[in-house]
């Protein structure tokens, strides 16, 4: 029974891997910016939905839709008033990189100043386990979280393949000139990407919230998950971030059955490595010409 428990909470943790890794291959593939600050994106979406929720006490819709805005907000700001910057004036790949990194940095200690050091959850009514078999508890927020990631992922598909947008997006990150060439703009298409990229961790972010709870550095778990995702599903490929991302996920609970919980952590880097030398492509990857 331990491990089926450790199954299903290894789903719920690889179902937010995988939302939070596609919105970081999303941004990277497409605009060849790392996008170390999206793990600080993912804490301000936290934090406001907390704010909202449990301190103002506003309808969860109405939470949901501000913390959508302050993460897309976030992104589209960095993106134009940061990156585009940098880019006009010929900065390099690590200039953009150490901009980043420094946004994230900025963002976590203002949050620590504002809401403190320590955890903050937020509580519903679906968080509540209940016992399903002798052993095996269950809450209904984590059906919700995986049904969350497959809307996700199913508007995602539509947008990308079925959708003008969707097509010019994904022509970006082949040939941006040549997105040029048909009258379309790179830097506003650029903003559209690290809007749906930074949206794509909403739903985690106030899962994560309702489940285990937030405290102000957990952007840097969150932006090591993301790049090991990246890595181990191929740069590049959306789909093998997000299978990724749910295999971490699993990887990580489901190895609690022989190591002690200070170690999980830990097994994501020993596969990441094995990917590393072993199929540095990763499962999806392909060649990417910087």
């Amino acid at each position: 029974m331990l491990l089926a428990q450790l199954l299903i909470n290894g789903l719920q943790t690889g179902a937010l891997y995988a939302l939070v890794a596609a919105g970081f291959s999303l941004i990277f593939g497409m605009t060849r910016v790392f996008h170390a600050a999206h793990g600080a994106t993912f804490t301000i979406a936290g934090f406001a939905f907390y704010q909202c929720y449990a301190v103002f006490h506003l309808d969860p819709v109405v939470s949901t839709l501000v913390c959508a805005v302050c993460a897309g907000a976030f992104g589209v700001a960095l993106d134009r008033w940061v990156y585009a910057v940098i880019q006009r004036h010929e900065g390099s790949f690590f200039t953009v990189f150490a901009a980043s990194f420094g946004a994230a940095i900025v963002v976590q200690n203002v949050i620590s100043m504002v809401f403190g050091r320590g955890m903050v959850t937020v509580s519903t009514p679906l968080s509540k386990s209940l016992e399903l078999l002798p052993g095996l508890f269950v809450a209904p927020i984590g059906g919700v979280i995986v049904a969350c990631a497959i809307a996700c992922f199913a508007i995602l598909q539509v947008l990308l393949t079925r959708t003008s947008l969707g097509i010019a997006l994904r022509a970006l990150g082949e040939n941006p000139e040549l997105v040029r060439v048909y009258g379309l703009t790179p830097r506003r298409l650029s903003q559209y990407v690290f809007l749906i990229g930074s949206v794509l961790v909403v739903p985690a972010a106030i899962l994560t919230a309702s489940t285990s709870g937030l405290n102000p550095s957990m952007g840097n778990h969150v932006m090591l998950i993301s790049i090991a995702a990246t890595i181990v599903g191929g740069v590049g490929s959306l789909r093998g971030a997000a299978l990724a991302g749910l295999l971490l996920g699993m990887a990580e609970n489901v190895c609690l059955a022989i190591v002690d919980p200070q170690w999980s952590e830990a097994v994501t880097f020993v596969i990441l490595f094995l990917f590393i030398l072993f199929r540095p492509g990763g499962v999806y990857g392909r060649a990417v010409v910087s």
